[in-house]
């Protein structure tokens, strides 16, 4: 870890969301040197399931010999902001590094963002940040150190970041926006940054959001602290920076960093908005069963009706009197008394209403065995499709429904009382490909259920993936996280019981 240097003694440090997690352990590094510590933030009194206030933190910072101010502030109200601002600068005879460290978050698509969610995000995140930066900048102006330090992402704009979670990103966006605009507006006079962890960080909001084991794959929020204090040693040009932890603190001389890991060893779950991993890329599907639609347009130039190739793209009247049928398998089901012989350029379509082929040597409806004028007439354009009934081919079996068959089976001898009573959701899953369908695992009812089809309890998650990303996902070949990141998963409804899932695929990963 980075060892503590004494520079930060006397400075005065006003950090949003300090009462726990990040902001608490950055708070914790610098009153080791005997730093000024302003804890804004909301919880005065202890959560059930989110442990301390801001009076516990400012006993821990005053202990590792810092000085602490704690103050009540929820960043969406400006006028607590300010007040805070002028307590410090009471107290403390000024502000020398602010942290923007409050978030709000919400992994949810745009149609399962309740207004009011997206209005907390906004507030938190972007307003907050602003409004709180604007309250300190005039005191920042004139300490010798002044840095701002907003705790968010680069400004990655692929898409794969929006599309999961639009307003989130466009709220933490906010944050690195002010990074972008400030540093230029401040230039040489107050450094301002941003700060961001390569992987998943254990906090107790990472605890209720991933639930019970999460911690195993991230690493402790002590990363963060030492990577914020090396960005606090350096002078005010060096602004503008969109900072990885883990690369800042390479060129401090770190390299081992399972010193920070939970679980020394253990693979790490990769933060969000960083395309490091190569898995992490775009992947759009494109559906074909789009463009006879798009092909509709364009019939309707030949005077016969019966020449309206409606549900294939492969045929395209022409002005030309010559009609080429394309080599694809696909029959024609209209029941139009027409002729289609193997695909020849000798096909001459006439304008007459039942469409008879001119007297071709090739082309004679009674003596080729293979084209038999019974009505209705079947046509053979390849020898790949025989005109029996059912006039489309029958697919062959789905070559992964055993597996997606005998992972559900699995599934269902790994249900307890104990995982039930952990869980408490249904899941669905909407599994797309030649052998998808509709599976559900209930994980509320006694002992656990899971089936073919929807559950008779209204599901809490519904996941969408293709057979094959499935089974890979609950055998250990494909983490959900990377999975839900990279859109090969899809995922509505709650997310914190999303993760819970996650557990039971551990679980269950020797056994597929």
């Amino acid at each position: 870890m980075l060892p503590n240097t004494g520079k930060l003694a006397g400075c005065t440090i006003f950090i949003t969301g300090a009462s726990r997690g990040i902001g608490k352990a950055i708070a914790l590094k610098a009153a080791k040197d005997g730093a000024n510590i302003v804890i804004a933030a909301k919880t005065t009194q202890t959560h059930p399931k989110l442990p301390g206030t801001i009076y516990t933190a400012a006993e821990e910072i005053e202990a590792v010999g810092g000085k602490a101010l704690p103050c009540v502030v929820d960043v969406r109200d400006e006028q607590q902001i300010n007040n805070a601002v002028e307590k410090a600068v009471e107290k403390f005879g000024g502000i020398d590094i602010l942290v923007n460290n409050a978030s709000a978050i919400s992994l949810t698509n745009t149609l399962d963002t309740p207004t009011k969610r997206v209005d907390l995000m906004m507030n938190v995140n972007t307003r907050g940040t602003y409004l709180t930066s604007k309250a300190c900048i005039p005191f920042l102006r004139k300490s010798k150190v002044a840095h701002i330090l907003n705790l968010s992402p680069p400004l990655n704009l692929n898409p794969l970041w929006f599309k999961q979670h639009c307003a989130y990103t466009i709220a933490k966006y906010g944050m690195s926006m002010c990074v972008l605009g400030m540093a230029e507006e401040f230039r040489g006079e107050i450094a301002v940054n941003a700060l961001w962890p390569k992987t998943a960080i254990h906090t107790a909001a990472m605890d209720m959001l991933g639930g019970s084991g999460v911690e195993s794959q991230c690493r402790k929020a002590d990363i963060i602290a030492d990577a914020a204090y090396s960005i606090f040693k350096r002078p005010k040009s060096f602004t503008g920076n969109f900072i990885i932890d883990e690369n800042i603190l390479k060129e401090e001389g770190i390299n081992n960093f399972d010193v920070y890991a939970i679980t020394p060893g253990h693979p790490l779950i990769p933060d969000f908005f960083l395309d490091e991993f190569p898995d992490a890329v775009i992947e759009e599907t494109i559906s074909h069963d789009f463009v006879p639609e798009v092909k509709e347009e364009k019939p309707q130039q030949q005077p016969p009706p019966q020449l309206q190739p409606q549900p294939s793209p492969q045929l395209q009247p022409q002005p030309s009197p010559q009609l080429q049928p394309q080599p694809s398998p696909q029959l024609q089901p209209q029941p139009s008394p027409q002729l289609q012989p193997q695909p020849s350029p000798q096909l001459q379509p006439q304008p007459s209403p039942q469409l008879q082929p001119q007297p071709s040597p090739q082309l004679q409806p009674q003596p080729p065995p293979q084209l038999q004028p019974q009505p209705p007439p079947q046509p053979q354009p390849s020898p790949l499709l025989q005109p029996q009934p059912p006039p489309q081919p029958q697919p062959q079996p789905p070559p992964h429904f055993g597996a997606v068959e005998e992972t559900f089976r699995i599934l269902k001898d790994s249900l307890s009382d104990d995982v039930v009573k952990a869980t408490q959701a249904v899941y669905q899953f909407e599994l797309s490909g030649e052998d998808g369908g509709t599976w559900f695992l209930d994980l509320k009812s006694k002992g656990g259920k899971v089936g073919h089809g929807e559950s008779s309890e209204r599901a809490d998650v519904v996941m969408s993936m293709t057979t094959d990303d499935f089974v890979k996902m609950f055998s250990g070949k494909l983490k959900p996280t990377m999975a839900f990141m990279s859109g090969k998963l899809k995922i509505k409804g709650n997310m914190a019981l999303a993760i819970k899932l996650e557990k039971l695929m551990t679980q269950m990963n020797s056994r597929l």
